[in-house]
C-alpha cells in the first residue's frame, strides 16, 4: 500500500513539475516571440506612414508635371493598412500586412551569418504592393485579375529587403546593413510605377475568349463580368517569374 501512494506521490508531484514548466514556457514564449511580433509590427506600420506620405508626394510631383487632365493620378487610402495609387491605366495598391510572418526554414538567408547571429531577425512584417486594372476598380469588375509585383520584409531591426518583379526583384537584396529612408522608398515607389506602367495589358489567346454565355453578355453589358487581367491565358516570361 505504501508503495502505490509513493507511486501516486511522485506521479502527482511530476505532473505538477510538468504543468509547471509549460506555463513557465509559455509565459517566455509571450515575453519573448509575442512582444517581437508586437514589436515589428509597430516599426512596420511607422514605415507603412512613410511610404504612404511619400506616395502622396511623388504623385502630387508627377501630376504638376502633366497637363493632360485624361491621364490618371491621385491616391486614394483605403484605412489605416491599404493605399491605392491610380497611376495612368493602373492602380498599385499598397497593403501592409497586419500578421508577422517567420521565413520557411529552407530560404538561402538562414545560411547568413546575420541570421545565425540572431535568428529573431527572421521574422518580418510585410507590405505588398499589387498591380490591377484601374477600370477593375473604377467599373467595380470583381472578377479581374491583379498581380502582386512586390513586397517588401522589415524586421526587428528595421532592416529591409523587397522581392518582386523586374527590378524589384534584385534592386533591394541586401539584408544584412540596409534600413529604410526617405531615398531608399522613393526609389522603391518609383520602381514600382515603371515596372506598373511598362506591364502592358496583351490581347488575351482567342482560344480563351471564343466562347461566352448570353449572361455573360447581359451582365457584361452594367459590370463587365467577363475576367479581365493583364495577362489573363499567358505565362510570365523569365523576367517574371513567381516570388520566392
Amino acid at each position: 500500500m505504501n508503495s502505490k501512494l509513493n507511486e501516486l506521490s511522485n506521479s502527482k508531484t511530476y505532473k505538477t513539475k510538468s504543468m509547471s514548466d509549460t506555463l513557465n514556457l509559455i509565459q517566455e514564449l509571450l515575453q519573448k516571440k509575442a512582444a517581437l511580433k508586437q514589436d515589428i509590427f509597430q516599426d512596420t506600420k511607422r514605415q507603412f506612414e512613410r511610404f504612404k506620405q511619400h506616395l502622396l508626394e511623388e504623385v502630387g510631383t508627377l501630376r504638376h508635371g502633366i497637363t493632360d487632365d485624361r491621364i490618371r493620378l491621385h491616391v486614394e487610402h483605403k484605412g489605416e493598412f491599404q493605399v491605392e495609387v491610380y497611376i495612368g491605366s493602373d492602380v498599385l495598391v499598397f497593403q501592409m500586412h497586419t500578421n508577422v510572418f517567420r521565413l520557411p526554414e529552407e530560404h538561402a538567408l538562414w545560411k547568413s551569418d546575420y541570421l545565425k547571429e540572431d535568428k529573431e531577425r527572421g521574422y518580418f512584417g510585410i507590405i505588398n504592393i499589387y498591380n490591377f486594372l484601374a477600370e477593375s476598380y473604377l467599373k467595380s469588375r470583381l472578377n479581374d485579375l491583379g498581380y502582386l509585383i512586390g513586397r517588401i520584409f522589415i524586421n526587428k531591426d528595421e532592416n529591409y529587403m523587397v522581392e518582386g518583379k523586374g527590378q524589384l526583384g534584385f534592386l533591394f537584396r541586401d539584408l544584412t546593413d540596409t534600413q529604410l529612408n526617405d531615398s531608399i522608398i522613393k526609389h522603391i515607389i518609383h520602381v514600382a510605377f515603371v515596372y506598373a506602367l511598362e506591364f502592358d495589358l496583351l490581347t488575351p489567346p482567342y482560344d480563351i475568349v471564343s466562347k461566352a454565355t448570353v449572361n455573360q453578355m447581359l451582365e457584361q453589358n452594367s459590370r463587365d463580368q467577363m475576367s479581365t487581367g493583364k495577362r489573363l491565358g499567358f505565362k510570365f516570361s523569365a523576367e517574371d517569374k513567381d516570388i520566392f
